[in-house]
């Protein structure tokens, strides 16, 4: 009998018997868990346990989606941004047609208040231009004598008088302004009744109130109104403001500069009034009573 060497490595079953062995314990190992939960405690200790492995292995993939959804949803934000400012765009001339509509409908509005507050009949009109004179201020309006304008006709807007008509034409009219230098209006000051007259030609559009005494009773902010007594303005139309009041005593005259209260900067529509505004009448002298000398020589 030959000797043999002694094994290095104890082998054990053979791997039949152990590949049979570990296959019945898994599947008794599953039905015992299907039937009776046995290893739901293994199976969230485990779970628990590889729960930090598994966040790590996902961090790349995490990342980069991250990264894609940034990018893409910056890029989105970029297209949607330059599509509402292009719509904005589109949109911003009818908006601004809008508010022009809103504002020519509201100054029509006032305009029809003031028509109905003043007697007598009235024209609506609106400015075509400026005059082409630059040593004049004038505009024309879209109204003539085929729509009953009259030379020396008071036009007004909704907060006050702008001037006076000047010369007509058959589908337009020139206004000469307050503020012309050939323009003179008489005025009130409504504080107290005072009167003055009011001349245009100032620097900047304003008015200048000559002849006044330098002790005058007229103050800084005083509103001041037509008169009427010149047949042409009816009375009590608001016409300008005091904006300053230079006394020296050197001059027998105050310097009074004053702001118009209407304008036509602002708005295109005016309202022609029809010119019936006259001055009152003088008032009748009373017949005078007998004395009692003639009737006591008529009793005789």
């Amino acid at each position: 009998m030959e000797p043999q060497p002694p094994p290095f490595f104890n082998r054990g079953p053979a791997p039949l018997v152990r590949l049979s062995f570990f296959v019945s314990l898994a599947v008794l190992l599953m039905v015992l868990d299907a039937r009776f939960r046995y290893a739901e405690g293994v199976r969230q200790v485990v779970a628990f346990a590889a729960y930090p492995i598994q966040r790590v292995a996902m961090a790349p993939v995490d990342l980069f989606h991250g990264v894609a959804n940034y990018f893409g949803s910056t890029a989105a934000l970029r297209e949607d941004n330059t599509a509402l400012r292009i719509k904005a765009l589109r949109a911003a001339p009818e908006l601004l047609r809008l508010e022009a509509l809103k504002e020519e409908n509201n100054q029509l509005r006032r305009l029809l208040e003031a028509q109905e507050r003043l007697p007598g009949k009235s024209v609506f009109a609106e400015i075509l231009y400026a005059g082409r004179d630059p040593f004049s201020r004038k505009v024309v309006i879209d109204k003539g004598s085929q729509s009953g304008i009259k030379a020396g006709q008071p036009v007004i807007d909704d907060v006050g008088v702008i001037g006076q008509v000047t010369r007509v034409y058959l589908l337009m009219s020139e206004v000469t302004l307050l503020s012309d230098k050939d323009q003179a209006i008489p005025l009130q000051v409504q504080r107290n009744g005072l009167r003055a007259v009011a001349y245009g030609g100032a620097e900047g559009g304003m008015l200048d109130l000559r002849f006044m005494a330098a002790n005058a009773d007229i103050r800084n902010g005083d509103t001041l109104v037509t008169s009427g007594i010149d047949g042409t303005y009816p009375p009590g139309l608001p016409v300008a403001t005091v904006a300053r009041i230079e006394r020296d005593a050197a001059y027998a005259f105050a310097k009074i500069t004053l702001t118009p209260t209407a304008g036509t900067e602002r708005y295109r529509q005016l309202l022609v009034l029809s010119g019936e505004a006259k001055a009152p009448p003088p008032a009748e002298a009373e017949p005078q009573k007998p004395s009692r000398s003639k009737r006591s020589r008529k009793r005789e």
